[in-house]
């Protein structure tokens, strides 16, 4: 089978290379790819929203499934033109996108249908928004509703940030039309965790967790990032007990609200936790693979992923089986300079030759035989060893021999877990 991968991530280079494992890929595209792709498969300079490109290259190639990474493009409907024209293809339509394009929809999916999340207020006027900070405790929790990249959610310590955090999301449109609506919430406390989760609409297949780390800077200071890094499994903050409570509070949940709601959702349902003294809390949807999760995942997994996926499209879920190695996984994410502010791109990249992990390109372009940076995170150094700590002291030491100009990382990922 021929497979393509839309994209240009960590998250499309972790894909492409575990698909690429599979012996019924017989070869593989990505568009548009990036530097460390190009050495696996074929980059298609060809851009995410140009989806009438996209689908006659499909058809020109004869490709049997396309793979969809980015969350724009899902929101955009990209899943519903490729099956229009009769293309296989992982990833859920736009309207289930919803549940991640629209924090505003996601929201109240789960006050319908009991899935346990923060207090809020969900806002289309600025002066409503505001009337409703006036109200609440600080800290204040201002969502832009669309997407944002990772970066739409500010932590207000006063109700004078949470107010200028109104203005500027919605008012002045820091993050675009993703601020047209905002969700206002209560700030909980409690430990981070990611779950991914394949869903075919009817029942859903459960992977190992993970913990990923948002905040730039060591000690979970500084601006929020698209991930720093992170490591799987996650057991210390979601032990099995927690873990079988997600389920029944989530994703069953989850499941029977796709039906009573008429939404045909199949794709990787991520859901960010936060596990607090009164329970588990859903911070968000996300209708995809995560990034940097990704990376540590497939790293760990056993099975064939092609095989997992079609299940999902074909809605066989509830006989597929995943297998996963034992062994711990750590991503270490290294970034530009100035991330997530702004950053310089075209520095070059040494080290990479030497180093004996994996390591999944995520802003990287090739020119001649040297490869130089081109996006905010650049690389994601990911290490399997039988322990944590193992995986964690692998991870940091290839770090230390990449290096490239304003290169930047945390030196603490997965240390909530030892």
């Amino acid at each position: 089978m021929k497979v393509l991968v839309i994209g240009s991530g960590g998250r499309e280079h972790a894909l492409v290379w575990k698909l690429k494992r599979s012996p019924r890929v017989s070869e593989i595209f990505c568009a548009p790819g990036n530097g460390g792709i190009s050495q696996i498969a074929e980059c298609v300079p060809l851009k995410i929203s140009d989806h009438d490109a996209l689908v006659k290259f499909a058809k020109e190639r004869g490709i049997g499934l396309t793979v969809v990474g980015p969350d724009d493009a899902l929101a955009a409907g990209i899943a519903d033109r490729f099956q229009r024209e009769g293309l296989r293809t992982f990833g859920p339509t736009q309207s289930a996108a919803r549940l991640e394009s629209s924090k505003v929809f996601a929201k109240e999916f789960m006050l319908r249908h009991g899935i346990p999340t923060a207090a809020s207020g969900q806002f289309s006027n600025a002066d409503d928004a505001r009337a409703f900070v006036a109200k609440m405790s600080v800290p204040i929790v201002v969502k832009a509703s669309g997407l944002a990249f990772g970066k739409g959610v500010i932590i207000a310590q006063t109700h004078a940030e949470a107010e200028t955090a109104i203005r500027e999301i919605m008012e002045e449109r820091k993050f675009g039309d993703a601020g047209a609506e905002v969700v206002v919430e209560e700030f909980l406390e409690g430990e981070e965790c990611s779950i991914h989760a394949l869903v075919d609409g009817r029942s859903y297949l459960l992977f190992p967790s993970a913990q990923d780390h948002k905040r730039a800077l060591d000690g979970d200071l500084g601006l929020n990032t698209g991930g720093m890094g992170t490591f799987s499994p996650a057991a210390k903050v979601l032990p099995p007990a927690l873990e079988q409570r997600v389920c029944i509070e989530v994703l069953d949940r989850f499941i029977a609200g796709l039906s009573k709601d008429g939404l045909d959702y199949r794709g990787m349902l991520f859901p960010g936790l936060m596990i607090t003294r009164d329970g588990i809390k859903v911070l968000e949807f996300n209708c995809r693979f995560g990034d940097p999760e990704t990376q540590v995942l497939l790293t760990r997994l056993e099975s064939d992923l092609l095989d997992l996926l079609e299940a999902t499209i074909d809605q066989r879920l509830d006989t597929a089986v995943a297998r996963w190695r034992p062994e711990a996984a750590v991503c270490v994410i290294l970034a530009s300079g100035g991330y997530p502010g702004s950053y310089a791109g075209g520095k070059k990249i040494t080290g990479l030759e030497k180093s004996d992990v994996t390591v999944f390109h995520a802003g990287t372009k090739r020119e001649g035989g040297d490869f130089l940076t081109a996006g905010g995170r650049v690389l994601g150094v990911t290490a399997l060893a039988p322990t944590l700590a193992e995986a964690k002291s692998r991870a940091y030491a290839a770090v230390a021999g990449i290096h490239f100009e304003g290169m930047q990382f945390r030196s603490d990922i997965a240390a909530k877990g030892l």
